[in-house]
């Protein structure tokens, strides 16, 4: 984080990126003295609420992030800016997007937690767009002209006012993570799972909680010891924070984990949790062998779609097919029981010899087997999956000439432009187990 003494100073001439967190209310002209340099300008977390009519000055301005800071508006400043590929203005009051304030370039929008009700139709125009974050808004129907961003790979329409699914959305070639929860066409659908996601109540005084292992937007995890039949037994608790999160609402997201069961490559829930002093809600599991370790970390602002791997990462074989048929198998397992991961990644999988569990369901949602458009839903997911098999197949030392080969086909078939033409996770299952 940077202050203002240092911008006035002269001290950051020459940045790339600038960091201002300081209650600002009008926009710093001095940030213009960075214009030959400046790439990447975060303005969040401050009290601003317009942007100068000459921000396009930044000529070389790439990214913008404006989050928890109190615009209505989108600025209509933003589709001038010349080289600018990403926005993000999360948990602002945004209630309009005006049609000039999207540039064209633009591959990345997150507008999430803000009180938006229709997108404009020139969202069309952003060809390039592969991101676009909307969950928390009021959002009642897309337009339709978002169907020509045939780019577009990863959507977040969760906690809106979506009356319909948009089932055009599944002819979009290359949409691979959807999430959709929360929204009034879903409502019966997770009604009648709400009403099957039945676990155990564990009252927190039976619980001791441990050290931190880790925080996401939705929740924090603790290691606890869970006092039961007087012996202690060691668990995992997360605790939600009970807010939107960028992927959407963290009560569909306990349904999903309770709804999906058991199976190998799923962590399973033991109990959901009942008596905290603040009311929070929370989720008891078991405890993960500190031997599994994520298998990469998530999507940078370079990579925007997809995960980044550890420089040089090499996997065994028989340990690369054995992620691909155990996430596959998780995959076929959710679908059969009407479950959208909804963010199939490789961060999202804990992994170790011969083993790995899908976790995170943070952008999970429910759908209805029986409908038309189901087929079209897990093909968008086979999508993702024929991305985790791209990267297996970049990040394993060189296997036996079929084994590749028959991968190499299989990743080509999850990746098919034609959504029609993808294979079943259950086939996709039972060709990995002829292969192994």
């Amino acid at each position: 984080m940077h202050t203002l003494e240092q911008l006035r100073s002269g001290e950051l001439a020459g940045v790339t990126r600038l960091s201002l967190s300081c209650g600002l209310r009008e926009f710093p002209p001095e940030i213009f003295t960075l214009a030959d340099t400046l790439e990447i300008l975060d303005l969040s977390g401050n009290q601003l609420s317009a942007l100068p009519d000459d921000l396009p000055r930044l000529t070389r301005l790439r990214i913008v992030f404006c989050s928890d800071n109190l615009f209505t508006e989108l600025p209509a400043v933003l589709g001038r800016c010349p080289s600018l590929e990403m926005i993000g203005f999360k948990a602002n009051q945004i209630a309009t997007v005006p049609a000039d304030s999207l540039p064209p370039s633009l591959r990345w929008l997150v507008l999430t937690d803000n009180r938006i009700e229709a997108l404009p139709a020139s969202i069309g125009r952003c060809r390039p767009l592969q991101k676009l974050m909307l969950a928390g808004n009021r959002l009642r129907a897309l337009p339709p002209e978002l169907a020509a961003c045939r780019n577009l790979e990863l959507l977040r329409l969760a906690a809106n006012a979506l009356e319909e699914f948009p089932h055009w959305l599944l002819t979009l070639p290359r949409l691979s993570w959807l999430a959709m929860a929360g929204n009034p066409w879903c409502a019966l659908v997770e009604e009648r799972a709400d009403g099957l996601a039945q676990v155990a109540d564990i009252a927190w005084d039976d619980l001791q909680l441990q050290d931190k292992l880790g925080e996401g937007a939705s929740g924090v995890i603790h290691a606890a010891r869970w006092h039961v039949d007087g012996a202690p037994q060691p668990v995992a608790v997360k605790l939600f924070k009970g807010a939107v999160t960028s992927d959407g609402l963290p009560e569909r997201e306990m349904a999903a984990c309770i709804m999906a069961g058991h199976h190998r490559g799923l962590i399973p829930v033991l109990g959901r949790l009942q008596g905290h002093p603040q009311g929070m809600a929370g989720l008891v599991m078991p405890l993960i062998d500190p031997d599994y370790a994520n298998l990469a970390g998530p999507p940078s602002l370079q990579s925007c779609t997809r995960d980044v791997y550890p420089e040089a990462m090499t996997l065994p074989w028989s340990q690369a097919l054995a992620i691909a048929r155990d996430i596959a198998s998780a995959a076929a397992h959710l679908h059969a029981q009407g479950i959208v991961h909804g963010d199939l990644y490789a961060h999202n999988i804990l992994h170790r010899s011969g083993a790995a569990l899908l976790g995170d369901f943070g952008a999970a949602w429910f759908y209805d087997t029986a409908q038309p458009h189901a087929w079209g839903v897990q093909a968008m997911e086979v999508r993702a999956y024929g991305c985790l098999l791209e990267e297996l197949l970049a990040h394993s030392q060189p296997a036996e000439e079929k084994g590749r080969a028959v991968l190499a086909g299989l990743r080509q078939a999850c990746l098919s432009a034609d959504a029609a033409s993808r294979p079943h996770f259950e086939a996709i299952v039972a060709m990995l187990d002829e292969l192994a």
